[in-house]
């Protein structure tokens, strides 16, 4: 953007998978859609009977999230993540992808000598995204072979004009699990708020879910969301908690601006906090699914390693090019994935492929498969 030139909007990344869609639907069955990371299996059982009963549909809602969404949220996070953060330290946020896109334009205004938004190379796009919306810098970090920020690569000056330092652990779309205490320290060491987006946590398979609050809550704020543990994507509820100073900030300007979850969602959300059951059964099925499509790919020559958290396969593409192979699972086996570039310049050579179709689609795949 220079001059008097306006801000131009690019491709909304999946639209370009449109060509292969195409390809893929010409199989007989279709396609089987494995580009992006929308649950597909129900959602909690309790699900209609909260919405329909919480007869706090009249009202304005709580903009921070109510008393029980946010004490539903703390105790959730005790108990899951062995962490601990006051109910007044965690507010509620629209699902965590506004709150992601939205952020460096709060910061800023915090902040204004402040432009920078420190992200990781190979991600989620809404952190770049979100630096450009607000007239900002999108700094990527490059990754270490073991999937950690290479922390001390970052030039000292991005780091004095960073506005914030994102972490994504288990990533999208590596599954990678960074190093979330050596995170905290480096931004309390350069005086730079990290945001740790942890919405993946309850999928970690190496070990136990971590978060960035095990480490203390100064400088730091965590991201969770109820999108993918409960499979409610399409409700839109998601909380940030953290730094007292911060998250403080972010509740007034975000009343200010009029953003709130719907009453019936909050207590949705509070009830799915509360929820381990249903997590714990999802668990189990994306473990089976990632199981069942490396085994795919290994007949079709692509290795695919498990991941170490997230429902995501992360495939270097034989031959190095991610669109190739993406045009060749749409022709052969009717599966639609997405190129690597769309997370990031350094991916061109990888394909990300969810694990989130239900069993008969994959069914479906393995047949083609044989021929």
């Amino acid at each position: 953007m220079t001059g008097r030139e306006g801000f131009d909007p690019p491709p909304y990344p999946y639209d370009r998978l449109d060509e292969l869609r195409a390809i893929a639907d010409g199989h007989d069955g279709g396609c089987v859609d494995l580009s992006v990371g929308t649950p597909t299996d129900p959602p909690p059982p309790f699900t209609a009977d909260v919405l329909s009963r919480s007869d706090a549909e009249r009202g304005y809602p709580f903009s921070i999230g109510s008393p029980a969404f946010r004490d539903a949220a703390a105790g959730w996070v005790k108990r899951r993540l062995d962490a601990e953060v006051d109910p007044s330290c965690l507010a509620a946020c629209i699902g965590t992808k506004e709150l992601v896109a939205g952020l460096p334009h709060w910061l800023h205004l915090r902040t204004p000598w402040r432009d920078t938004v420190l992200y990781p190379a190979i991600s989620y796009p809404s952190y770049a995204m979100g630096a450009t919306l607000a007239g900002c810098r999108a700094v990527p970090i490059a990754t270490r072979p073991d999937g950690t920020l290479d922390l001390p690569s970052v030039d000292p000056d991005d780091a004095r004009r960073a506005l914030c330092l994102w972490v994504n652990s288990p990533s999208n779309p590596t599954g990678e699990l960074d190093d979330l205490g050596a995170a905290a320290a480096w931004g309390r060491a350069n005086d730079v708020t990290v945001f740790s987006d942890e919405c993946y946590a309850e999928f970690t398979w190496d070990g136990r879910p971590r978060t960035i609050l095990e480490h203390g809550t100064d400088g730091v704020v965590a991201v969770h969301s109820i999108s993918k543990r409960n499979n409610l994507a399409g409700i839109r509820a998601g909380f940030y908690a953290g730094d007292h100073t911060v998250v403080s900030f972010l509740r007034e300007v975000r009343k200010h601006a009029g953003f709130m979850d719907p009453g019936p969602v909050q207590a949705l959300a509070a009830a799915a906090w509360a929820d381990d059951e249903h997590v714990d059964q999802q668990r189990e099925i994306y473990r089976r699914r990632l199981a069942r499509l490396r085994s795919i790919l290994a007949a079709v020559g692509a290795a695919a390693p498990m991941p170490r958290g997230g429902f995501y396969l992360w495939v270097l593409a034989p031959g190095g090019d991610a669109w190739a192979f993406a045009r060749r699972m749409a022709s052969e086996l009717g599966m639609l994935v997405s190129p690597g570039e769309f997370y990031g310049d350094s991916a061109r050579d990888h394909v990300r492929i969810a694990a989130v179709r239900p069993d008969d689609r994959i069914d479906l795949l393995e047949r083609r498969c044989r021929g």
